[in-house]
């Protein structure tokens, strides 16, 4: 498989502003991505993941995210579900207030001390959630969201990801990690055949969706693709 970079967990939360809990979701996502889990979290930013960001689309197809929305309209969710997959993780502020018993919160600028419990409720399951997905320890988890290192929250766009925008049946693709796919392959000094084909395929399916019945397309484009890199690096 590719040098890929290592998995952490997107962060997408809710850019409502008209609702308490908008800015709970924001204020909670904050606190995980600067003081709770750092190192293994970071902000994928919703207005520009809709409008097309690439790095943010490309990390949230790669790595597993958690939406938080303020309410049952799940616009982080639905946006995420819509162009990159399903989240990882799905958390919906009002619902947990009520599953808590917390008092729900006021004030959208400077909440009030519900919200700030709010914030910390969130924040606690969100750093969970993150442990879950990648897997950390039973211990840890069973300890709680200790703080780590607080850090300036970072961003998923310089997530290091490529991007690959080709032609496939007469239809524009985004394939995510074919560069290093294609080159750790030639290094290998492989033929371009059909076996490569083949691999081609299977390698891509890790990271892309290939819709079915379009396996002979995808193959006959790799492929292509494969020679034309291959020509590149011997010229």
């Amino acid at each position: 498989m590719p040098d890929l970079p290592k998995p952490k967990v997107g962060i997408v939360a809710c850019s409502g502003e008209e609702l308490p809990e908008g800015t709970v979701s924001r204020l909670a996502a904050l606190r995980v991505l600067e003081e709770l889990r750092p190192s293994r979290t970071v902000t994928i930013c919703l207005p520009l993941f809709l409008a097309g960001g690439e790095g943010d689309r490309a990390f949230a197809r790669f790595h597993p995210t958690i939406t938080i929305d303020g309410c049952e309209l799940k616009c982080a969710a639905r946006g995420t579900a819509r162009y990159s997959g399903r989240p990882a993780a799905e958390i919906v502020v009002r619902e947990l207030v009520a599953a808590q018993g917390l008092a729900q919160p006021a004030g959208r600028r400077r909440l009030d001390q519900a919200g700030r419990s709010a914030v910390e409720a969130t924040a606690s399951r969100v750093a969970a959630l993150v442990d879950e997905l990648l897997g950390e320890s039973r211990q840890r988890r069973e300890a709680g969201p200790a703080p780590e290192q607080p850090v300036e929250a970072t961003c998923s766009c310089g997530s290091g990801i490529p991007v690959t925008r080709l032609e496939i049946d007469g239809q524009p693709v985004e394939l995510i990690a074919l560069p290093p796919i294609l080159e750790q392959l030639r290094a290998a000094g492989r033929v371009a055949d059909r076996a490569l084909a083949d691999e081609l395929l299977a390698a891509i399916k890790i990271y892309n969706f290939v819709p079915e019945g379009a396996e002979a397309s995808y193959r006959a484009v790799l492929l292509r693709e494969y020679a034309r890199r291959c020509g590149k690096q011997e010229r």
